[in-house]
C-alpha cells in the first residue's frame, strides 16, 4: 500500500510539473554527513529525551517560559510546537532515524562501518521504528499511561543495540 501510494505521488508530481512546463527533479542521492556517534547525539538522543520525558511529566501541562519567545526555545517541550506535539514530533524523529541508521556508508566514530547488514542490527533498527511509532500513536492520543508502557520497550531497543555494539565490544571493533 505504501509503495503504491508513493508511486502514485511520484507520478502525480511528475504530471503536475509536466503540465506546468517544468521538468521533474533528478533523483536525490543519499549522502552520509554524520558518523553514528554524531547522529546519536544530534538526533536520536535529544528526541528520545523528549519521548521519555512524557513518563514523568504530562506534556499537556508544559507551558512556554514566560518572557521567552517560544519560537526561539531550545527545549522542544516549551517551543512553538511544544507539549504533546513535541512528543509526537520526537517519536516520529526516532522512527525516521531508523532510516538514517540504515544508510550505507555511515561509519562509527572510530571509522568502523556501521553493521547495517547484521541481522541483529536490522532487528534493533526495526524495533526502534516500531516502538517509536507506538509512542507516536500514544502521544497523538495524549495517553501518558501508554507512553509509560511504551518507554520500557523503546528503552530496550536502545539498550540492546548499545550492549551489542557500544558497551561490550573491544576497542578495535567497538562501534560508537
Amino acid at each position: 500500500m505504501l509503495r503504491t501510494g508513493l508511486a502514485l505521488s511520484i507520478i502525480l508530481v511528475a504530471a503536475a510539473l509536466s503540465l506546468s512546463g517544468q521538468t521533474p527533479p533528478a533523483t536525490v542521492h543519499q549522502e552520509v554527513h554524520a558518523n553514528l556517534n554524531q547522529l546519536m547525539r544530534g538526533t536520536l538522543y535529544p528526541a528520545a529525551n523528549v519521548v521519555f520525558s512524557a513518563q514523568a511529566d504530562n506534556p499537556g501541562d508544559v507551558k512556554p517560559i514566560p518572557g521567552h519567545d517560544p519560537s526561539m526555545a531550545t527545549d522542544p517541550l516549551t517551543s512553538t510546537f511544544g507539549g504533546w506535539l513535541a512528543v509526537e514530533n520526537a517519536a516520529l524523529t526516532l522512527a525516521e532515524s531508523a532510516n538514517l541508521l540504515s544508510i550505507p556508508g555511515r561509519t562509527c566514530s572510530n571509522g568502523v562501518p556501521v553493521p547495517i547488514t547484521d541481522a541483529a542490527w536490522l532487528a534493533f533498527v526495526q524495533q526502534l521504528r516500531d516502538t517509536s511509532m507506538q509512542a507516536y500513536r500514544a502521544a497523538q492520543a495524549k495517553d501518558q499511561d501508554a507512553m509509560i508502557a511504551n518507554a520500557e520497550t523503546l528503552s530496550e531497543a536502545c539498550a540492546g543495540c548499545h550492549r551489542k555494539w557500544r558497551d561490550r565490544r573491544t576497542a578495535e571493533n567497538r562501534c560508537k
